[in-house]
């Protein structure tokens, strides 16, 4: 299903509240469901390439890209989707509906519902995961990928986050010892403040961090705990879905990444043989 957005001559849903100025408006907007959950999608632009934009964690939704989309919808056509769990998509109550082969599942359907038979798709994070298993199950969809900083099982993970397990009880909560469902459930704004300042740990950041933390607030620490009990993908699995990869791949990975790590991204790369 898909509507036009409000643009002279075309409808306008009354029902929507406004947000705030965006750089680009969508050509258009729809939904597709899948097992009773509902995915907003939209798409940007008219060029013959189509660039899906996958969700990262559902801490934030599609408004994620929205410095990137201007740019490419001017030469590609552009389709981005809220994951579920945030945005106008639904948040279903199941941790396996988090499952990251079910976001993978959720793009195929919305190349389906946008007519795109195949797509270079972007990830950031954890959507570098979602990306692997799309083109691992649909390697005729995929084009090309583009990981940045990719939340994948190699490498090293960053020395500064190893905390105690997620369920723990803890008395103090310091640094990523925030990354706890008991400091969630007490203090969602006071996590999301934290974690998008480790994010962004540029001087000057300050409107980036903002922007995401408004972002986590359009969804709740019950709904993005759920995903703490869903299926990621393991070390071995991602060898073996690199070794079967066929499609172009370029990885983006900064030093200074706070979040993954500096090596997580040269380790997909090397998995993936890409040429340094």
């Amino acid at each position: 299903m898909s509507r036009m957005l409000d643009r002279p001559g075309t409808s306008i849903d009354m029902a929507r509240p406004r947000e705030q100025m965006r750089a680009r408006y969508p050509e258009m907007d729809g939904h597709i469901e899948r097992d009773g959950v509902r995915v907003v999608y939209e798409v940007y632009g008219a060029g013959e390439q189509t660039v899906l934009m996958m969700p990262t964690w559902e801490i934030v939704h599609s408004r994620l890209w929205r410095a990137q989309i201007p740019y490419l919808a001017r030469h590609c056509r552009v389709v981005c989707f809220d994951p579920r769990g945030n945005g106008r998509s639904d948040r279903p109550r199941e941790p396996s509906a988090y499952d990251q082969a079910e976001f993978a599942d959720d793009a195929v359907a919305v190349l389906d519902a946008v007519s795109a038979e195949r797509a270079i798709v972007v990830s950031l994070s954890l959507g570098a995961q979602r990306t692997l298993i799309l083109g691992d199950r649909h390697p005729e969809r995929v084009e090309g990928a583009v990981f940045i900083c990719p939340a994948v099982p190699l490498g090293r993970a960053p020395e500064h986050r190893g905390v105690a397990a997620f369920d723990a009880e803890l008395e103090v909560h310091e640094g990523w010892g925030k990354y706890n469902r008991g400091y969630w459930e007490r203090d969602w704004p006071g996590f999301l403040e934290f974690f998008f300042s480790e994010m962004f740990s540029e001087p000057h950041s300050t409107k980036q961090i903002e922007d995401c933390v408004g972002w986590g607030l359009d969804t709740d620490a019950e709904t993005i705990a759920l995903g703490a009990g869903s299926t990621d993908l393991g070390p071995e699995e991602t060898r073996a879905i690199c070794t079967r990869w066929h499609a172009r791949a370029l990885v983006v990975q900064g030093d200074p990444d706070r979040i993954t790590g500096p090596y997580r991204g040269v380790e997909l790369a090397r998995a993936l043989g890409c040429r340094w």
